[in-house]
């Protein structure tokens, strides 16, 4: 055996003996940050080591340190799971190693892009001809996204914005709701456009579609012969609530305003994949660019987010290069969708996982995620002293324990005894746990299993 099987090997032992533990492991992580550079150790080395042995004291040291994230009872931050077939391949995207830029190149990344980029279109609902980008997460999805229609309608103007910057151009307005994600913040940072302006939302965050209107009719337009560069960004899944923006209403509004508007929808776009809870997406396929992530709802490994452009020319002009050392094909490359241009293969683990799941798996998919959330609701609400404070219409549950700080101790005492991660927030001025359903493999089992354990912490509160 030569060192690279033994290093696999030891590998392969390490992570399914780690997939086992899920179960019954504590799900916040036991070791701490200093702990954890003890057991690595800090120095550098002078003499080699074998890779099996590196890769054993890596898992061994770590292993204290890892919160369980792949588990069915961890809840926050919205993260996913990993399909089984997600899983699988994206050992093999390892071990494949491709820089997945170009067709020539990695044919067969091309191939399973292009594949996966139209099964996403379908399932989600959004016109066929639309470009699919594999980006690192939703934060620089909505980033592509927002460039491609940043650079669309400063040309609607008359501004070149490759050629010329945005220096000395027309002012692009972007207006997005109250209660937009922070990523929209940031990636409209990277962008050079600054902070949006805010729409008045409702007490569950979805956008006034009057407000919208009476917001982008309340600044005459630029002077000139061209219309006034405008960006409106929407939302689909409040990442509170779970709550989506009236997106026929609100694109309508956007529209008499000649705006780009750009759907962020990290884990709520999904719901279109479910007969069920479709239509909480209805409307949506009207917009000019969705952003979502696959490492959420769909479950695939991180990273992987996806940028949808209506506009297939739009999104190339934005993000593709020209280099005389780059073999470019007439049809375009994968490089022309994403602001990276090396990176790996992320539509493997996409292709797997809707190979694997079909039509009917993604929806049940959601539509399991979606009845964990209610029952977890309904569990609460019995809860004497607790109370749900959002509509559950997806997957995101808010509940407070009477006051900002005996809600505060029971999450404390949730995370201390370790059965689930549950994260805290502040939601309208008030301190809530804030449950997020996101794992394939959260079941009934779990729920009911975490339940036990935040009534335990709410009764030592």
């Amino acid at each position: 055996m030569d060192e690279r099987e033994a290093a696999l090997r030891q590998a392969h032992g390490h992570a399914v003996r780690w997939l086992a533990s899920l179960s019954d492991r504590p799900v916040p992580a036991r070791a701490t940050v200093d702990e954890i550079v003890r057991a690595l150790g800090a120095e550098l080395p002078d003499a080699p080591s074998t890779p099996a042995d590196v890769v054993d004291l890596m898992a061994t040291a770590c292993e204290p340190g890892l919160t369980a994230f792949p588990s069915g009872r961890f809840y926050g931050f919205v993260v996913g799971g990993t399909e089984p077939a997600a899983l699988a391949a994206d050992w093999l995207v390892s071990a494949w190693d491709q820089n997945c830029v170009m067709r020539a190149v990695s044919p067969a990344y091309t191939a399973a892009e292009e594949i996966s980029g139209a099964w996403l279109l379908d399932l989600l609902g959004l016109p066929p001809d639309s470009a699919v980008g594999f980006t690192t997460g939703a934060t620089m999805a909505n980033f592509t996204c927002l460039a491609a229609g940043r650079d669309t309608v400063l040309r609607r103007a008359g501004r070149n914005v490759a050629q010329d910057g945005l220096a000395g151009g027309p002012p692009v307005r972007v207006v997005a709701g109250r209660d937009r994600h922070m990523a929209i913040d940031l990636a409209l940072r990277y962008l050079g456009l600054g902070r949006p302006e805010l729409v008045e939302a409702d007490a569950q965050g979805r956008m006034d579609p009057e407000a919208l209107r009476r917001t982008l009719a309340a600044r005459s337009p630029v002077p000139g012969p061209f219309p006034a560069p405008t960006i409106v960004i929407l939302q689909a899944g409040d990442i509170h609530s779970g709550a989506f923006d009236p997106l026929p209403e609100t694109i309508r509004a956007a529209r008499e305003s000649d705006a780009w508007v750009h759907v962020d929808g990290a884990f709520g776009l999904w719901a279109a994949a479910s007969p069920t809870y479709a239509h909480l997406t209805e409307g949506c396929a009207g917009a000019d660019s969705w952003a979502t992530d696959a490492h959420k709802t769909l479950n695939v490994p991180y990273d992987c987010g996806l940028a949808l452009v209506r506009d297939a020319a739009a999104l190339r002009s934005a993000m593709g290069l020209q280099g005389d050392y780059l073999i470019q094909h007439e049809h375009g490359d994968p490089m022309d969708k994403v602001p990276e241009l090396s990176r790996r293969g992320r539509a493997f683990t996409v292709w797997a996982v809707l190979r694997s799941l079909g039509r009917q798996g993604v929806a049940d998919l959601v539509d399991r995620l979606c009845r964990h959330a209610r029952a977890f609701a309904a569990g609460i609400d019995a809860i004497d002293g607790a109370t749900v404070l959002n509509d559950v219409v997806f997957t995101q549950v808010c509940a407070e324990f009477g006051d900002d700080d005996r809600t505060d101790r029971v999450l404390a005492r949730l995370l201390d005894e370790g059965a689930a991660w549950i994260s805290g927030s502040t939601w309208h001025g008030r301190r809530v746990m804030r449950i997020s359903v996101s794992n394939w493999s959260t079941t009934d089992e779990d729920v009911s299993h975490t339940l036990d354990a935040i009534r335990r912490a709410s009764d030592g509160t």
